[in-house]
């Protein structure tokens, strides 16, 4: 048996050598980039430590986002004026991180909606989003002490076709008139129809998507829009999670970081064109940190 492990040690550190060798000869393992290795524990090490220091009471401040706080505003004026409010989470379905985004805020609408005593309606194009919208509003009413006031049948399957469920949301939203408009979620062309018809109806209207090419519209059509990173920011904001808060904070250093290493290439590019001798630096730091 002895002789036996001992074989087996051999042939294991045989094998070993040869894939180092491979992994050597085929740039797995280069050195230079140990640099951007450094980096990448930053992040990690960044964001552990701030979910640590959530966790353990010490707070961590949030930026207020303004299209969130308008949320109450939007769902106070429902109430008053007795109409509804209207909740469309994009056209995506649940694998799109962006729909899942709309989730976290729809839980915040409608528990809003629960304690004012308003009318949610959420018409989706995916049967899946339907199922999640369900469960995250009636677990929201109950959070709120109204479990009685959920009603399931405000949150309902349209359509899969992308200008067949708009054209249902238009024609709802002129025949119906809601006070309030929220769009959060993934959107496409489908998003200055929205847009203009929630405004020519006079709703007070909230934008949410990570889609820059549909910013513009929201951006003029609505009162309010949460665009790209504070879309996804919406979810530690609105939960006050210890995790997603200190995850938050974390990723914000890693941010800062990387900008000041683009901002240290650039300037160490543009100080190569007047001094050579700094060539070498700049090969060095682009090769390891940005190459």
């Amino acid at each position: 048996m002895p002789c036996f492990s001992l074989t087996s040690l051999l042939l294991v550190a045989e094998e070993a050598a040869a894939a180092a060798e491979t992994a050597e000869s085929t740039g797995l393992l280069n050195m230079d980039r140990l640099p951007l290795l450094g980096v990448a524990v930053f992040f990690v090490v960044a964001v552990v430590f701030w979910i640590s220091v959530a966790r353990s009471g010490g707070e961590i401040n949030v930026r207020e986002i303004a299209g969130l706080k308008a949320i109450e505003e939007a769902v106070g004026r429902a109430t008053e004026m007795g109409r509804s409010v209207l909740f469309v989470p994009g056209i995506q379905d649940v694998s799109e991180i962006q729909t899942i985004a709309g989730i976290t805020v729809l839980s915040k609408v409608a528990k809003t909606a629960a304690e004012y005593d308003a009318k949610v309606e959420v018409p989706v194009a995916r049967t899946l989003v339907m199922v999640t919208a369900r469960e995250t509003v009636q677990e929201a009413f109950l959070a709120a002490g109204r479990p009685d006031a959920y009603n399931e049948d405000l949150i309902y399957y349209v359509t899969d076709e992308q200008f067949g469920y708009v054209a249902y949301l238009s024609g709802m939203m002129v025949r119906e008139k809601p006070a309030a408009c929220i769009y959060m979620g993934c959107f496409y062309a489908e998003s200055l129809i929205l847009a203009e018809t929630g405004n020519s109806i006079g709703a007070i209207q909230v934008a949410g998507t990570a889609m820059p090419a549909q910013l513009p519209f929201f951006v003029a059509a609505c009162d309010y829009t949460l665009i790209g990173e504070e879309f996804y920011a919406a979810s530690a904001y609105l939960s006050e999670s210890p995790a997603e808060l200190g995850s938050l904070k974390g990723q914000d250093l890693a941010k800062v970081l990387a900008f000041g290493l683009i901002g240290l290439g650039a300037l160490l590019a543009t100080a190569t064109q007047f001094v050579p001798s700094l060539q070498g630096a700049f090969d060095f730091f682009t090769g390891t940190l940005l190459g």
